[in-house]
C-alpha cells in the first residue's frame, strides 16, 4: 500500500512537521508539504489554472492512503490546508478523471496544537469530504507539543494511529 501524508502548515518545519517525522518513523509514508507548494485561492472563473494544484492533486491521488496533517489555527485547520481542500473543486470541475480517482481511497487526519484539547467539530470537515468524494475515512488523532516536544501521551497516540492505519486496505 502506497501512503502519503499531505503537510498544510505555514511552517515546513513546525511542529506539526515534528508529528509527521514521528509518524515516518512509524508507517511509510512519502510526504508533499505543501508549503512549498504554489497553490491558489479557489477561483470561479479558473484563472489559478497555472499554480501547482493540479500538479500536487495528480500525484497524490496515486496514493492508496492520505493523510492530512495540520496545525491548529483558530480552532480550524490551517489557511494552506483548506485553500487545498477548496481546490478539490477543479476535480470536480474541470479535472474530473483526476477527481474520480479520489474515490474508494483511504483518508486519515491529524491535527498538531499547544495543548490536548480536541476542538469539538474539528475533523468534520475532514470526514464530510470524504464522504462525498467516495473516500473511506479511516479516523484522526489530535496531537500536542509541549516544550518544544511531544508528550508521552502524543507519541502513544501516533503508534497506535500509525498501527491502526497500517491496517488500510
Amino acid at each position: 500500500m502506497r501512503r502519503i501524508i499531505v503537510q498544510g502548515s505555514s511552517r515546513n518545519n513546525g511542529n506539526t512537521n515534528k508529528i509527521v517525522q514521528i509518524l515516518q518513523k512509524y508507517l511509510e509514508c512519502d510526504l508533499i508539504d505543501l508549503s512549498e507548494c504554489d497553490i491558489r485561492q479557489y477561483d470561479y472563473e479558473n484563472r489559478n489554472k497555472n499554480d501547482d494544484f493540479l500538479t500536487t492533486i495528480k500525484k497524490i491521488v496515486e496514493y492508496d492512503l492520505i493523510i492530512f496533517a495540520t496545525p491548529v489555527y483558530w480552532y480550524s485547520m490551517s489557511g494552506t490546508l483548506k485553500t487545498f481542500f477548496d481546490r478539490i473543486t477543479d476535480c470536480l470541475k474541470i479535472d474530473k478523471e483526476t477527481g474520480r480517482k479520489l474515490r474508494g481511497k483511504n483518508m486519515a487526519a491529524i491535527s498538531c496544537g499547544s495543548d490536548s484539547h480536541e476542538n469539538e467539530g474539528f475533523f468534520i470537515p475532514f470526514e464530510k469530504s470524504a464522504e462525498y468524494l467516495g473516500m473511506n475515512y479511516f479516523g484522526h488523532i489530535h496531537t500536542w507539543i509541549e516544550e518544544k516536544e511531544p508528550s508521552d501521551s502524543t507519541l502513544d497516540l501516533i503508534k497506535d494511529f500509525s498501527k491502526n492505519l497500517s491496517k488500510c486496505k
